[in-house]
């Protein structure tokens, strides 16, 4: 079956929720996984937005950087305790759902195995869907990992 997941993440608690499912699945089918976290490119930013430019490039890579570090190492930890083979890999884009199509083809991918953020509204009309972009523009299999919001949960 799969032998090979990328496993996107942001470091959200909806994402982790999609890097346990993710890391239990290559468990169960014997398969390794590398987990992916695409940064922001800054010169894209910088020109995309003129209230960035007081942004230090070095303040920001270093800030990027240190988040980056701390998603993945959540991946390799659980990956570690369920024994799964895991790699890591960074990269900047401008792009996240391009970022993540590439990674995935450039690794033979066999699966990607994201989380749905679940925006309602106008929120997802404006920010879209890094997750629905994915499945449109993947040639590879896309599992979905749907997850609540805590704060929806109250509701």
């Amino acid at each position: 079956m799969f032998k090979h997941l990328l496993i996107p993440t942001d470091g959200s608690e909806l994402s982790k929720e999609a890097v346990r499912s993710g890391i239990r699945l290559a468990h169960e089918l014997g398969a390794k996984v590398t987990a992916l976290y695409v940064m922001p490119d800054y010169n894209a930013l910088i020109y995309g937005a003129e209230a960035l430019l007081t942004i230090n490039a070095a303040e920001f890579d270093a800030h990027v950087q240190k988040y980056a570090d701390k998603a993945l190492h959540f991946v390799e930890h659980l990956a570690r305790e369920q024994n799964v083979p895991c790699a890591t890999v960074r990269t900047a884009s401008a792009s996240i759902y391009r970022a993540i199509v590439k990674q995935a083809q450039d690794l033979d991918c066999d699966l990607i195995c994201m989380a749905s953020h679940g925006r309602k509204g106008i929120s997802e009309l404006l920010l879209g869907s890094e997750t629905q972009k994915v499945l449109t523009h993947s040639s590879i299999p896309v599992l979905v990992h749907r997850a609540v919001p805590k704060e929806r949960e109250k509701t």
